[in-house]
């Protein structure tokens, strides 16, 4: 998405809570970060997709879950605390309300042989969920060599080897900084004493 199509006017703090709301209610599993940005980037265009990629990565780098964290800090760029706000109790009461009732009747009926083949299925879909988001919302990235310094390492320290998540962040990070810092300052002109042949 190009920076000129992003809308400039802020959305109310009612179209902040209604918007998460229905990605709350709508979304399943590891699609809500894909549902997010779909909704964020795609249809409301209230952030470009850089921006919406920054959010992820500061979101998933803090405690708590990445969807809940992206819509803290979208809501925040967009109408300050109480846009943060807005967003992340539009994105977390549905799916409280849902999962409270669902907990009753699962309470109920966890041993009906219906219920267990349901779940067995959901849990395969889920998979299919997350390689989706995956390459929508990574797809890029898997194209930049530069990038690949970090998934690669990423994905054999944490899914290989079970080095923890922080220590990962902790080693990789310097690198990712230092890779990405701004290009270095140009340098001074000469002086006139010093042009002089």
């Amino acid at each position: 998405m190009n920076e000129s199509a992003r809308v400039t006017q802020p959305p109310s703090i009612g179209r902040i809570f209604r918007a998460f709301a229905l990605i709350g209610i709508s979304s399943f599993g590891g699609g809500l970060v894909a549902y997010l940005r779909d909704v964020v980037v795609d249809r409301e265009r209230w952030l470009t997709d850089d921006e919406f990629l920054g959010a992820l990565e500061i979101g998933q780098t803090l405690p708590g879950l990445n969807s809940t964290n992206v819509a803290v800090i979208v809501g925040r760029q967009l109408r300050g605390p109480r846009g943060a706000l807005a967003a992340a109790l539009g994105l977390i009461l549905p799916g409280a309300v849902i999962l409270s009732v669902l907990g009753v009747l699962y309470a109920r009926l966890h041993d009906n042989p219906d219920v267990t083949a349901a779940l067995a299925g959901v849990a395969a879909a889920s998979v299919g969920l997350l390689l989706q988001v995956t390459l929508k919302i990574g797809g890029r990235q898997f194209l930049r060599p530069k990038d690949l310094m970090f998934i690669l390492p990423t994905f054999l320290m944490v899914g290989v080897f079970h080095v923890s998540l922080v220590t990962t962040l902790l080693l990789l990070a310097p690198i990712a900084i230092w890779m990405n810092r701004p290009a270095a300052l140009k340098k001074p002109p000469l002086s006139s004493s010093e042009s002089r042949p």
